[in-house]
């Protein structure tokens, strides 16, 4: 074994732990004890794990670690959001954002509660599939995350929010989060050992104990990927489409021309056929004269019939030098319209966060600043 680096703990699963611990001996219930002591106990001091032996302990200090990104700058959005960014071992640095859905108005006198927590968390530093409406395209791409650098995203977040239990304005018992997404920076299944593992974490009873509804990976489409997915993994699936023709996607997309539209539906036909309640939920940035009209909502209808999913229509979030602009609310209402009346659930998605760029497609991060 390696002793001169260090392992991170962070980049275990519980099955990887308990094999990486029985290089030395330790029985497998270790690696649950310890997972439990980091993920579900926030306790990262190994001299403070009490159920374990002296000698355990002593060794890990000796030969593992628990390191996190570190925090380089905090926003928070008049609605409530909050963006962190994030500084890498590398000096490199990714975004996440963290949503909070409120039973009333944030405005209003009266008590809020939170119904939903979400935070959207990044896989790549950059991406490298250069949609043309995306800000996170201008950044280009550097590198994978780690496991322990996406699942540091979900430690620090929950640990963030829980100190700020003496707000008056948003209490600790309104800091839940509910519901994790990959919908940051980066291109999820182009990272998909490390995401995977993620997620594994994420929905163990052991860490987190979120359900597989409510942890979502994000694809624009790559369909080997979403294959693979499919056999491993339980997590909901939300498809970045944009566009219902391959002409169109080509121009948005890229990624479009690798795998095209009827390579895409032909995985998403059948994504869910086990579980008929289950749904995909597929994105499409409303885009002013470009994907809005009604033709285009008559072609996507046609596009998606006989696949169970849902649509989220998302007013578009301008960036710096991007020449698009955002579909009028009368224009994204007349496409949902026509949307629901072919019988598709349809749901418009509200802006948030959009004061501190922290909106979809809005997330972008170059040597630490943020555009």
């Amino acid at each position: 074994m390696n002793t001169n680096k260090k392992n991170n703990l962070l980049n275990f699963n519980q099955k990887d732990l308990a094999a990486f611990l029985a290089t030395i001996g330790e029985k497998s219930f270790r690696a649950t004890q310890i997972i439990k002591w980091i993920h579900q106990q926030s306790v990262v001091d190994f001299t403070k794990m009490t159920n374990l032996s002296m000698k355990l302990r002593t060794w890990l200090q000796e030969y593992t670690e628990v390191i996190f990104p570190n925090i380089k700058t905090e926003q928070i959005s008049k609605d409530g959001t909050r963006k962190w960014l994030l500084t890498l071992v590398d000096n490199t640095h990714v975004e996440m954002v963290f949503i909070p859905s409120y039973t009333n108005n944030i405005e209003d006198d009266i008590p809020n509660e939170l119904s939903r927590g979400t935070l959207c968390i990044s896989s790549q530093v950059g991406c490298p599939l250069n949609c043309s409406f995306c800000a996170t395209a201008t950044q280009g791409f550097t590198r994978n995350l780690t496991v322990a650098e996406i699942i540091s995203q979900l430690w620090l977040a929950i640990n963030i929010l829980a100190k700020n239990h003496d707000s008056s304005e948003y209490p600790a018992k309104q800091r839940n989060i509910t519901n994790v997404v990959f919908m940051g920076m980066g291109e999820p299944l182009l990272n998909f050992d490390n995401v995977v593992k993620a997620t594994q974490l994420m929905m163990d009873d052991n860490a987190y104990g979120l359900s597989k509804y409510r942890v979502t990976i994000s694809s624009s489409g790559v369909v080997p990927a979403l294959w693979k997915l499919r056999e491993m993994s339980e997590v909901s699936l939300a498809i970045s489409l944009h566009a219902p023709t391959d002409e169109l996607r080509d121009k948005l997309m890229p990624i479009n021309k690798k795998y095209p539209l009827n390579e895409l539906m032909a995985v998403c036909k059948v994504y869910f056929k086990e579980d008929s309640r289950r749904k995909i939920t597929f994105e499409y940035a409303m885009l002013a004269n470009i994907n809005d009209q009604e033709h285009h909502a008559r072609q996507l209808i046609k596009l998606l019939n006989g696949i169970s999913c849902k649509i989220n229509l998302i007013p578009f979030n301008p960036f710096y030098g991007c020449s698009y602009q955002r579909s009028s609310p009368e224009v994204i209402e007349k496409f949902r319209s026509i949307l629901i009346k072919a019988g598709i659930n349809t749901i418009i998605r509200k802006t948030r966060g959009e004061d501190i760029a922290a909106s979809c497609g809005q997330l972008v991060a170059i040597n630490g600043f943020v555009a």
